[in-house]
């Protein structure tokens, strides 16, 4: 008897605060068929993004349609900076600065042309000096996940606002 009232009041509440579950995901019924482009379609944020797009049920397209969306991808600028340095001189820690440019192109309306950048701080150690272009392989890959999720997050808020 008291599971019964305890899933009860727990479904009121639920209920009461207004939760629904969302649908079908992020990027809505609007968004089915996406088209990639980019100078390098083998580059790995190209790769990245349609990896992503395919994991929220999105058929990605070789070419595009009149009707379709279109999603231009500039080539990626990656910086790094010191931040810190040992006693010694050596590195400590560098902040990587990972630059995205894409451009979006919505059926019937203008291309419009978005950039972000995602930041990343990380140690530099001297005694593993093998394992630094593993490490920073990926941290690198990481970003690019991350930056094929914000452009996704962006595509569904332009979506969104399309009426």
């Amino acid at each position: 008897m008291t599971r019964l009232s305890l899933v009860l009041v727990s479904a009121l509440l639920l209920s009461a605060c207004g939760f629904h579950l969302r649908g079908t995901g992020l990027l809505g019924d609007k968004v089915t068929k996406v088209h990639v482009a980019s100078d390098n379609q083998h580059a790995p944020l190209p790769r990245a993004l349609k990896t992503s797009l395919k994991g929220y049920k999105v058929q990605v397209l070789s070419s595009p349609q009149e009707e379709d969306i279109t999603l231009y991808l500039y080539p990626e600028k990656l910086e790094r900076s010191l931040l810190s340095l040992f006693s010694t001189g050596q590195v400590a820690e560098y902040e990587l600065n990972y630059h995205v440019r894409f451009e979006v192109m919505l059926p019937g309306q203008d291309a419009q042309l978005l950039e972000f950048t995602l930041n990343r701080e990380y140690q530099d150690d001297p005694n593993a000096v093998l394992a630094k272009s593993r490490e920073l392989n990926l941290i690198l890959d990481e970003l690019r996940r991350q930056a094929a999720d914000r452009i996704i997050r962006q595509l569904s808020q332009l979506t969104e606002q399309q009426p």
